[in-house]
């Protein structure tokens, strides 16, 4: 589950997470070589700090190349049947009553695994047969499987045995689909269970063949369809009854239905919705004829997809191959009478016939109704030779439309940077040359790196931290940036702050993010990622771009100090009037002159600014870059003085001073730089 998927999942992850009704108790389990349970061997209670953990544990998702199906689902049940099992369960039971933990699921509450997957069991278990048996072994009847499956690279016959078997439901999202909203409504359909053990019964005398008339869960939102077939034609009232259970009562629901004023009522339905059809689209005389058919027939048509779909349900829960035979052959007659496209017809369409004056008439047209039925459900199942629903020309199959997969992008980021110790780094690509100067601060101090708050909204703070210079070193200390602050100050005041260690982002929520584990999180226009104990990137909107390098020791010397480096990687969304150390530079243009006696000359802005050829390490030390290097702080560079860039904390976001002007001093300001 890569790139824009990945993402949509944590978004309909995230929303459904904020739908939890607070008598809800819930736990996540991530699944790819290893399983990793959120909170193990316990369910917890919706509470602001578990949602708000949930949240953590989401952004911490990352994708992986392996699937262990039957490791999650036996993890998953275990947790289930240790909440429904325990002693402490009774309906009266307080989901608060223990910090963090589950007192146990009242006997009236529904219990169910929402299980989601983008590809095949590749790790543990992967034979078919063995994972449905253990599954339902796990399940023992207690609690439903819902079943989701992304892409086209997933054993969707499995997912629908699987939730066919343990009285849950499958769900295909295709790749070009939306999977967050999908998913988002997929849960709204099952999120929210009205009853249970929902049984619709007739008078036994009466009606036969009946479609499934049992269902183990009723959702809000949701319908129960039943249909069957009168035995006795003549008969003025037909009794119904209804028995099911909610959270804190049994249900009974009986009632007589007039049967001729029914009858009545569905015929003129039926026939008015038949002429508004026909007057609002242009309908040859012919398929006017065929709409009309169908319509006469609904009722019984109705019934006839009933049944086929109750047959492919059976069919997959089948457990012997006699009585597979039995529901396939079933299937096909009722599939054949009312002229249904399935897993096992297929569709023909016949060639026209064209009369000797060349016009084209058409031929017999077949009627057919819209099934809905997926042959891709099913991608793997031993499919019998197909029955056509007529017998000329050939047959036209849909095209599962398998998609290609998107190349990888590969992302660079530019030199423009403040690291190490600390060194800066500006990068002139119009002027195609680079320009270095170490800043020799004092540790604590907080450093203007960019300033675009005025019209972006983006203002980006360092803060020094102190280390010891190592053996035989010429400098008496060294500095590093300990701490990285990026504030946004539109459409909200929102601040990330990086070290080497965490990531705080507080915005709408405030999230704490180790380091030491990947993780993505996207609200609005924000986009945050962690790679493991490597860095930390931050986009903004599709024209600002950070990234953050995290360097870190294993064994460190006394020298040696975790720190971080700082780098614009997208500086397009970013204004002219921008400031900072490095955000001065972002829009200028910079050339070198030779003057006789003085070497080499930078002009910047008019400035005359003395430089020397010298060469930086970036990106950690994997590349080198060859730069005209200003000694002295930057001396005479940057615009002002080194000290009109401490800022007073690392959430200070005013504008650089328009007043401050250049200084022309004509002694070299302290701290001199010859590195």
């Amino acid at each position: 589950m890569l790139g824009k998927k990945i993402r949509q999942i944590k978004e309909a992850l995230l929303t459904i997470l904020e739908d939890l009704h607070p008598e809800d108790h819930f736990n996540f389990i991530s699944f790819s070589t290893k399983v990793r349970v959120w909170r193990p061997d316990v369910l917890v209670p919706v509470t602001p700090l578990t949602v708000r953990d949930a949240k953590k544990f989401i952004y911490s998702l990352m994708p992986t190349g392996a699937t262990n199906t039957d490791g999650a689902i036996q993890a998953g049940s275990s947790l289930l049947l240790q909440d429904l099992d325990s002693p402490g369960a009774s309906p009266g039971a307080s989901p608060g009553a223990s910090p963090g933990a589950s007192p146990g699921a009242s006997p009236t509450s529904e219990s169910f695994i929402l299980f989601l997957t983008d590809g095949r069991p590749t790790v543990g278990e992967q034979r078919t047969a063995v994972i449905l048996g253990k599954t339902r072994l796990a399940a023992r009847g207690k609690f439903c499987i819902f079943t989701v499956g992304i892409g086209h690279e997933v054993d969707y016959r499995l997912l629908d045995r699987m939730a066919l078997q343990n009285c849950g439901m499958m769900r295909r999202i295709n790749e070009q689909d939306d999977a967050s909203a999908l998913l988002k409504g997929f849960y709204d359909e099952i999120g929210s269970p009205l009853l249970s053990n929902v049984r619709i019964s007739y008078s036994s005398d009466l009606v036969h063949f009946t479609s499934q008339n049992l269902f183990t869960t009723y959702f809000n939102g949701s319908e129960l369809a039943v249909a069957g077939k009168l035995s006795n034609q003549s008969a003025e009232a037909l009794h119904i009854r209804v028995t099911a259970t909610n959270k804190d009562k049994n249900l009974v629901l009986e009632t007589n239905v007039p049967l001729r004023r029914r009858t009545t009522e569905t015929e003129k339905q039926v026939g008015a919705a038949t002429g508004l059809l026909n007057l609002g689209s242009e309908v040859p005389q012919e398929q006017g004829g065929a709409v009309a058919l169908l319509a006469q027939d609904f009722v019984e048509r109705a019934w006839g997809l009933l049944s086929v779909k109750d047959g492919l349900r059976s069919r997959l829960r089948s457990q012997t191959s006699r009585d597979r035979e039995e529901h396939l052959q079933k299937v096909t007659d009722l599939s054949l009478i009312y002229r249904f496209t399935t897993p096992l017809t297929n569709l023909v369409l016949e060639n026209p016939e064209v009369p000797d004056d060349a016009t084209s008439a058409p031929g017999p047209i077949t009627p057919i109704s819209p099934s809905g039925f997926d042959e891709s459900e099913d991608p793997e199942i031993e499919k019998p030779e197909r029955k056509d629903l007529s017998s000329n020309s050939s047959s036209v199959r849909p095209d599962l439309g398998a998609t290609k997969k998107q190349p990888k992008k590969i992302t660079s980021f530019s030199r423009t940077s403040a690291d190490g110790d600390p060194h800066f780094v500006v990068d002139f690509p119009l002027s195609k040359l680079s320009v270095c100067f170490n800043i020799n601060g004092e540790a604590g101090h907080v450093l203007r790196l960019l300033s675009d708050n005025g019209h972006s909204g983006v203002t980006v703070n360092g803060q020094l931290i102190g280390a010891p210079p190592p053996p035989d070193s010429h400098k008496l200390h060294r500095t590093y940036f300990g701490s990285i602050t990026i504030v946004l100050d539109r459409p909200r005041r929102t601040y990330i702050q990086v070290t080497p260690e965490k990531v705080i982002l507080d915005g709408p929520d405030r999230l704490i993010l180790p380091c030491d584990s990947s993780a993505e999180v996207t609200t609005g226009a924000l986009s945050l990622s962690i790679v493991e104990k490597t860095k930390v990137t931050v986009t903004l909107g599709g024209g600002i771009g950070f990234v953050v390098l995290l360097h870190r020791y294993r064994n460190p010397e006394p020298y040696q100090k975790n720190h971080l480096g700082f780098y614009i990687s997208n500086s397009q969304g970013l204004s002219e009037h921008s400031h900072g150390l490095l955000g001065q530079f972002l829009h200028q243009e910079v050339g070198v002159v030779k003057r006789p006696g003085q070497g080499e000359v930078l002009k910047v802005k008019g400035r005359p600014v003395p430089v020397v050829q010298k060469s930086r390490r970036i990106y950690g030390g994997v590349e080198k870059v060859d730069c005209w290097f200003v000694k002295n702080n930057g001396h005479k560079l940057i615009e002002g003085r080194y000290q009109d860039y401490v800022m007073t904390h690392m959430f200070d976001s005013r504008e650089w001073k328009q007043e401050v002007q250049y200084l022309t001093a004509t002694t070299p300001p302290t701290g001199s730089d010859s590195s």
